[in-house]
């Protein structure tokens, strides 16, 4: 089904999807709004979207809406807030003393991402609808034509060994995908990059930095708490979690 709603001057249209199983929580159903713009949307358009708990997947912008389920929470970090926890300071101790570094790069080198990706995919998702990953597959996953993305890469010396996929805002940062070398993982990677791209932010002046949603009853979603103090978007407003 499909329905038009007016905003910045001018109608936009939404469909929703069918029924399908939760990419999360066993047993539950989950249906997507999906913005259906006729012509791309801008940047601008898509940061008022973020602050209404979307999100965007290649071109497309979507938001949950289960009926039966309201556990998908937008998470947002205003980075001048945000004070590392103790846990969090010894990762990035820990990865300092180990030589890890970040870059926060405009141009994404698809030959050098994919054999991480692919490999990535295979540990993480093997038995998902991502595996096997292909080229075209992360492709689409690095570019979009209405705003600009960037890639916050980690390194250990020369090696590559995770690549997050983020959205540049006037506002803020949107921390879109992130993948990493498995032999790291004593690293967290997924934090680390949160850590940096925080960092990042609150060098860049930006207002916030979204961190998708947060499944609290998921467990491989739920490290997105540990950031504090943090805002979540439930039932029409944002909340604040010291």
């Amino acid at each position: 089904m499909t329905e038009s709603f007016s905003a910045t001057k001018r109608a936009l249209r939404f469909g929703l999807t069918h029924p399908a199983p939760c990419s999360y929580l066993p047993g539950q159903q989950e249906q997507l709004v999906v913005l259906m713009p006729e012509e791309p949307i801008s940047a601008k358009l898509y940061q008022q979207l973020l602050a209404l708990n979307f999100r965007r997947s290649g071109e497309q912008s979507y938001t949950p809406h289960c009926p039966a389920c309201t556990a998908c929470q937008s998470v947002r970090i205003d980075p001048l807030q945000w004070q590392p926890s103790r846990s969090q300071r010894r990762l990035l101790n820990k990865a300092t003393r180990a030589n890890l570094q970040y870059r926060l790069v405009t141009t994404a080198d698809v030959a050098l991402y994919f054999p991480l990706f692919a490999a990535y995919i295979a540990f993480k998702h093997d038995d998902g609808i991502m595996f096997p990953a292909t080229e075209e597959q992360l492709s689409s996953m690095l570019t979009c034509s209405w705003l600009e993305v960037k890639f916050l890469e980690i390194y250990h010396d020369e090696k590559l060994i995770s690549v997050s996929i983020i959205d540049q805002l006037a506002d803020s940062y949107s921390a879109v995908y992130t993948f990493f070398s498995r032999q790291y993982q004593q690293y967290s990677p997924g934090k680390l990059a949160i850590i940096y791209l925080l960092e990042r932010a609150r060098l860049d002046n930006k207002a916030f930095v979204y961190l998708g949603y947060l499944v609290e009853a998921c467990q491989k979603m739920a490290y997105k708490a540990e950031f504090r103090p943090q805002q979540r978007f439930i039932q029409g407003h944002w909340h604040s979690f010291a």
